[in-house]
Protein backbone atom coordinates (compact mmCIF):
# COMPACT_ATOMS: atom_id res chain seq x y z
CA UNK A 1 0.00 0.00 0.00
CA UNK A 2 1.18 3.46 -0.83
CA UNK A 3 2.09 5.61 2.22
CA UNK A 4 0.30 8.65 0.81
CA UNK A 5 -3.09 6.91 1.38
CA UNK A 6 -2.42 6.08 5.05
CA UNK A 7 -3.72 9.45 6.45
CA UNK A 8 -6.81 9.16 4.26
CA UNK A 9 -7.54 5.67 5.59
CA UNK A 10 -7.14 6.87 9.18
CA UNK A 11 -9.50 9.78 8.48
CA UNK A 12 -12.14 7.46 7.02
CA UNK A 13 -11.77 5.09 9.98
CA UNK A 14 -12.13 8.00 12.42
CA UNK A 15 -15.28 9.25 10.66
CA UNK A 16 -16.82 5.78 10.72
CA UNK A 17 -15.97 5.37 14.41
CA UNK A 18 -17.46 8.79 15.22
CA UNK A 19 -20.65 7.92 13.32
CA UNK A 20 -20.99 4.59 15.14
CA UNK A 21 -20.44 6.19 18.56
CA UNK A 22 -23.04 8.91 17.90
CA UNK A 23 -25.57 6.39 16.62
CA UNK A 24 -25.15 4.12 19.65
CA UNK A 25 -24.53 6.81 22.24
CA UNK A 26 -27.59 6.09 24.41
CA UNK A 27 -26.71 2.43 24.83
CA UNK A 28 -28.98 -0.60 24.93
CA UNK A 29 -30.59 0.19 28.30
CA UNK A 30 -31.90 3.55 27.10
CA UNK A 31 -33.29 2.02 23.92
CA UNK A 32 -35.30 -0.53 25.93
CA UNK A 33 -37.07 2.32 27.75
CA UNK A 34 -38.17 3.85 24.46
CA UNK A 35 -39.17 1.05 22.09
CA UNK A 36 -40.68 1.61 18.68
CA UNK A 37 -43.96 -0.22 19.27
CA UNK A 38 -46.39 -0.49 22.19
CA UNK A 39 -45.37 -3.18 24.60
CA UNK A 40 -47.98 -5.81 25.38
CA UNK A 41 -47.25 -5.20 29.06
CA UNK A 42 -48.63 -1.66 28.91
CA UNK A 43 -52.08 -3.08 28.23
CA UNK A 44 -51.89 -4.95 31.55
CA UNK A 45 -51.45 -1.68 33.44
CA UNK A 46 -53.67 0.80 31.63
CA UNK A 47 -57.18 0.86 30.26
CA UNK A 48 -56.61 3.14 27.29
CA UNK A 49 -60.28 3.11 26.37
CA UNK A 50 -60.80 5.78 29.06
CA UNK A 51 -61.59 9.06 27.32
CA UNK A 52 -62.22 11.28 30.37
CA UNK A 53 -58.82 12.94 30.73
CA UNK A 54 -58.43 15.55 33.45
CA UNK A 55 -55.42 17.76 34.13
CA UNK A 56 -53.75 18.72 37.38
CA UNK A 57 -52.81 22.39 37.82
CA UNK A 58 -49.17 21.35 37.66
CA UNK A 59 -49.70 19.51 34.36
CA UNK A 60 -51.52 22.50 32.81
CA UNK A 61 -48.66 24.80 33.79
CA UNK A 62 -46.04 22.38 32.40
CA UNK A 63 -48.04 21.94 29.19
CA UNK A 64 -48.16 25.71 28.72
CA UNK A 65 -44.46 26.33 29.20
CA UNK A 66 -43.36 23.21 27.27
CA UNK A 67 -45.68 23.88 24.36
CA UNK A 68 -47.61 20.63 24.62
CA UNK A 69 -51.33 20.80 23.90
CA UNK A 70 -54.26 18.52 24.76
CA UNK A 71 -54.20 16.80 21.37
CA UNK A 72 -50.60 15.74 22.01
CA UNK A 73 -51.50 14.45 25.49
CA UNK A 74 -54.35 12.39 24.01
CA UNK A 75 -52.01 11.13 21.29
CA UNK A 76 -49.49 9.87 23.88
CA UNK A 77 -52.32 8.40 25.99
CA UNK A 78 -53.39 6.30 23.00
CA UNK A 79 -50.02 5.49 21.41
CA UNK A 80 -47.36 6.20 24.04
CA UNK A 81 -45.06 3.54 25.38
CA UNK A 82 -44.99 2.64 29.04
CA UNK A 83 -41.65 3.27 30.74
CA UNK A 84 -41.95 0.55 33.39
CA UNK A 85 -38.85 1.75 35.25
CA UNK A 86 -40.55 5.07 36.06
CA UNK A 87 -43.85 3.73 37.41
CA UNK A 88 -44.45 5.20 40.86
CA UNK A 89 -46.72 3.97 43.62
CA UNK A 90 -47.81 6.16 46.50
CA UNK A 91 -50.67 6.56 48.95
CA UNK A 92 -52.56 8.46 46.22
CA UNK A 93 -52.27 5.57 43.78
CA UNK A 94 -50.05 4.53 40.90
CA UNK A 95 -48.77 6.83 38.16
CA UNK A 96 -47.76 5.56 34.74
CA UNK A 97 -45.29 7.40 32.51
CA UNK A 98 -45.97 7.05 28.79
CA UNK A 99 -43.37 8.19 26.28
CA UNK A 100 -43.46 8.93 22.59
CA UNK A 101 -43.15 11.47 19.81
CA UNK A 102 -46.00 13.88 19.29
CA UNK A 103 -47.30 14.87 15.87
CA UNK A 104 -45.08 17.98 15.96
CA UNK A 105 -41.96 15.92 16.73
CA UNK A 106 -41.50 16.49 20.46
CA UNK A 107 -40.19 13.49 22.39
CA UNK A 108 -42.20 13.58 25.60
CA UNK A 109 -42.98 11.69 28.77
CA UNK A 110 -46.46 12.24 30.18
CA UNK A 111 -47.36 10.85 33.58
CA UNK A 112 -50.93 9.56 33.93
CA UNK A 113 -52.75 8.46 37.09
CA UNK A 114 -55.91 6.42 36.45
CA UNK A 115 -58.75 7.03 38.95
CA UNK A 116 -62.02 5.06 38.58
CA UNK A 117 -63.35 5.92 35.07
CA UNK A 118 -61.02 8.83 34.38
CA UNK A 119 -57.31 9.48 34.06
CA UNK A 120 -55.44 12.40 35.59
CA UNK A 121 -52.48 13.97 33.79
CA UNK A 122 -49.92 14.53 36.55
CA UNK A 123 -47.12 16.18 34.56
CA UNK A 124 -45.63 16.49 31.08
CA UNK A 125 -41.93 16.45 30.26
CA UNK A 126 -40.08 17.24 27.05
CA UNK A 127 -37.23 14.71 26.95
CA UNK A 128 -35.04 16.62 24.52
CA UNK A 129 -35.40 20.32 25.29
CA UNK A 130 -34.97 22.06 28.64
CA UNK A 131 -37.69 24.59 29.44
CA UNK A 132 -37.74 27.12 32.27
CA UNK A 133 -41.13 26.84 33.95
CA UNK A 134 -42.50 28.80 36.89
CA UNK A 135 -44.83 26.08 38.17
CA UNK A 136 -45.43 25.25 41.80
Amino acid sequence: MNKKYTPLLFLIAAILLFYWVKKNQQGEAAKKNFPVENSKDSRNYLDRSITDIQYSKHALCRMDCREIDESEVKEIWQKGLLNEKKIEKSSKGTSYPLEGRTHDGQRVRIVFAPKQNKVIVVTVIDLEKEFVCDCE
